[in-house]
């Protein structure tokens, strides 16, 4: 790598770490912990890569990304970020960064993007007329240090601006509409309406004019368009057929994969085609277990901020929630956090309460990993030990077999809806139960029910 590179970042180990890495690339290097002199070596002429942070002591790093393209057109900028939201790759983005990398970043990562952007050197696209209203997405709850979501986050950024459409895939409560919508509020079409279909928005033939009418060139999201019938489904394809100039940007969102489908005849391959230009899968919140603590920190924050009251987790209660599989996903940590909020007896959030406010359900991992052919009672054994694990000697709150049978009872119901295609008749059958008793319990367990059409 041959170059200049200049550094602007408030963290004296970054800087040195960074002044060593790329010395013993071949490069040279010049860093500073201030904007100002930043500004000072651009505007000099000095430099053919900068690597600035965002929060510095005088000023914001996104802020003089406009200054340094008007200074120095084409050269090329590295954001990194300690910020872990989606609004800082979407600024950066916005601002015409070269690359976005939230901290801690992997060196070796940010040694080839370094080079990349050295080798390139491509002239920046002329900037916008209007900037994004980021003030209306500060409280986009998707937050995140996960590699998962930093990807996700850079993936969206770059998709925002772009005519693909985009099908946005992950379990309920995972944020695909929240991520919907932000693609919309800060792409170029901000200022046009953004329209959600559903269903009943499909059910006649006149239908989708009336959606193309209601969208006026902005954005339309078909919300879980793996629900959709056939004929709702093949009237998207003749609307999609039939879009001109100025046509809408097309957004999808989908419990499931619509792909898995098409071979069942559950899913039309063409209209699949036609919405997955871009895919965007949303990971679970089991499998980024290292987000839930700021993810509870941030809406324990929202809350104080609607006046509820400050409210904190003690290190135990963090690692109940950390353990716990939240089948429902951010929508359930977030009614979970605010049920705290409400609910606690004093500011510092204890064991006991975060048990309580679960819904009585053991805050312990999903049943997982057990060898091939192991009975469920073997399972549900190894769960309930490290269930009384994480109380560290302690015994568990009063009420443990409700709430063993509540979190077993909740799959179950689940998985019995889906197989009768959310027959609710069916499914009471099935389960051997009253069918007023099933509908008492999908009330009681927030069990969401999706009428379909079984393909069996």
């Amino acid at each position: 790598m041959d170059g200049t590179i200049l550094i602007a970042d408030d963290d004296r180990t970054i800087r040195t770490v960074l002044t060593q890495a790329l010395t013993r690339a071949g490069c040279k290097v010049h860093a500073t912990s201030s904007l100002v002199t930043l500004m000072r070596w651009v505007e000099e002429g000095k430099g053919d890569l900068v690597i600035s942070d965002v929060v510095m002591p005088d000023g914001n790093g996104i802020e003089q990304l406009p200054r340094i393209a008007a200074a120095r057109p084409g050269l090329p900028v590295i954001v990194i970020s300690a910020q872990n939201t989606i609004m800082t790759a979407i600024q950066a983005t916005e601002a015409e960064a070269y690359d976005y990398l939230p901290k801690p970043f992997d060196l070796p990562d940010l040694m080839k993007r370094a080079a990349r952007a050295i080798e390139t050197r491509h002239r920046a696209p002329a900037p916008r007329d209007t900037a994004p209203d980021t003030a209306a997405g500060g409280d986009l709850p998707l937050v995140g240090r996960t590699p998962a979501m930093q990807a996700l986050y850079r993936l969206v950024a770059r998709v925002m601006n772009t005519s693909l459409s985009v099908l946005v895939t992950g379990e309920s409560g995972t944020g695909k509409s929240l991520i919907a919508r932000a693609i919309h509020d800060f792409s170029d079409r901000r200022a046009r309406p953004f329209a959600v279909v559903s269903a009943n928005d499909l059910a006649t033939p006149d239908g989708p004019s009336a959606v193309l009418e209601r969208a006026r060139g902005g954005s339309i999201l078909f919300d879980e368009v793996g629900d959709l019938d056939d004929a709702a489904q093949a009237r998207i394809v003749r609307m999609l057929d039939a879009m001109g100039e100025d046509a809408p940007r097309i957004i999808a969102t989908s419990q499931g994969d619509p792909a898995q489908r098409i071979g069942e005849g559950g899913f039309r391959e063409d209209l699949y085609y036609r919405l997955a230009g871009v895919t965007i899968a949303v990971p679970p919140l089991r499998t980024r277990v290292d987000d839930i603590p700021h993810l509870a920190e941030h809406f324990l924050l929202r809350a104080e901020r609607d006046g509820l009251g400050p409210r904190v987790l003690s290190p135990k209660a963090t690692e109940m929630i950390r353990a716990y599989a939240w089948p429902g996903n951010v929508r359930q940590l977030e009614n979970a956090m605010r049920r705290l909020v409400v609910t606690a007896s004093g500011e510092e959030i204890g064991p006991a309460e975060v048990e309580a406010v679960l819904g009585g359900q053991p805050a312990a991992e999903p049943l997982r990993g057990g060898a091939e052919g192991e009975k469920l009672s073997a399972s549900v054994e190894r769960h309930l030990k490290r269930y009384f694990d994480l109380h560290g000697g302690q015994l568990p709150p009063a009420g443990l077999y409700q709430r063993i049978l509540r979190e077993i009872e909740t799959p179950l119901i689940e998985i019995a809806l889906d197989a009768t295609g959310g027959n609710q008749a069916k499914c009471a059958d099935l389960l051997g139960i009253n069918r007023n008793t099933l509908r008492k319990k999908i009330t009681d367990l927030d069990i969401r029910v999706t009428r379909r059409r079984k393909l069996m």
